[in-house]
């Protein structure tokens, strides 16, 4: 890979297979990111929605997965065109935006992450983005290297979803599960057969309009379960979850005779 080549847009591109395979980051450690990404994931979500991460905290969180075979996205806090441009600036190259309920708000989240005439990002000489200036064509290349993915997570959203997938400099749509789950009256339960049928249909709409979708799934079943719907891309859980969880495992292992520990949900992403 040179310069500011984006591997994660190509493979959205060309559908990869066998499915890209990523995690949630919610320790906001460089440490934990830079491990993760060591671990055979192709992608890692960097959450700046749900976790007190910050663009100085972004910047090294990138670094650290820089150094890693994984691709990093960054999930923004919200369609807001001064995070997504500060954010691109220190470095991100495939951004998440959440919340995104139509194509009037997909073509917003478009032109924040391009430069004129395709958008209105703001131009800066140097920035991490463009290698600290290093990157001699960066401005010509970085609206073709940008990945721009928007979440859907509401049965409205779902309703929209041919027009979202149509707009152009949308490269691939998320369903958001949990947050899916709780606009249907089924907050913390995106088994509920319900969650799941409007799931496998936001898969089979994607596929009639041409355009990769991604989830997201609390453990390795349900996501083998979404890869069967038709998703392209798909994250298990996180970094938090995974410890957390092999924690609980192996305490309830030395601790047999104790009464266990509930499990937490971990089905809101």
């Amino acid at each position: 890979m040179t310069g500011i080549e984006n591997r994660f847009k190509r493979w959205l591109a060309a559908r990869r297979q066998p499915v890209p395979l990523g995690t949630w980051l919610m320790s906001a450690a460089p440490a934990t990111a830079e491990a993760m990404g060591h671990c055979g994931f192709d992608f890692l979500v960097v959450d700046m929605e749900h976790v007190p991460i910050e663009m100085s905290d972004l910047a090294h969180i990138l670094r650290a997965v820089g150094c890693t075979p994984a691709e990093p996205v960054a999930r923004m806090a919200w369609n807001d065109q001064v995070l997504i441009k500060r954010a691109l600036d220190a470095g991100a190259r495939t951004l998440m935006v959440p919340f995104v309920q139509n194509a009037d708000e997909a073509r917003a989240a478009v032109s924040y992450a391009k430069y004129p005439p395709e958008g209105v990002r703001g131009v800066a000489a140097i920035h991490r983005g463009s290698l600290f200036g290093n990157v001699a064509d960066y401005f010509r290349r970085a609206n073709d290297e940008i990945a721009v993915i928007v979440q859907l997570e509401t049965p409205e959203a779902i309703g929209q979803l041919a027009a979202i997938a149509s707009t152009p400099g949308v490269d691939a749509l998320f369903v958001g599960p949990g947050d899916l789950a709780a606009a249907m009256g089924h907050i913390g339960n995106i088994a509920h057969p319900d969650v799941q049928a409007l799931i496998e249909r936001a898969a089979r709409e994607c596929r009639a309009a041409g355009k990769p979708v991604g989830i997201v799934g609390p453990n390795p079943e349900m996501v083998q379960r979404f890869i069967g719907y038709g998703y392209d891309f798909t994250a298990v859980a996180s970094d938090i979850a995974m410890m957390t969880g092999r924690a609980r495992d192996w305490l309830g292992t030395l601790r047999q005779d104790a009464e266990p520990m509930p499990a937490p949900t971990t089905s809101a992403y």
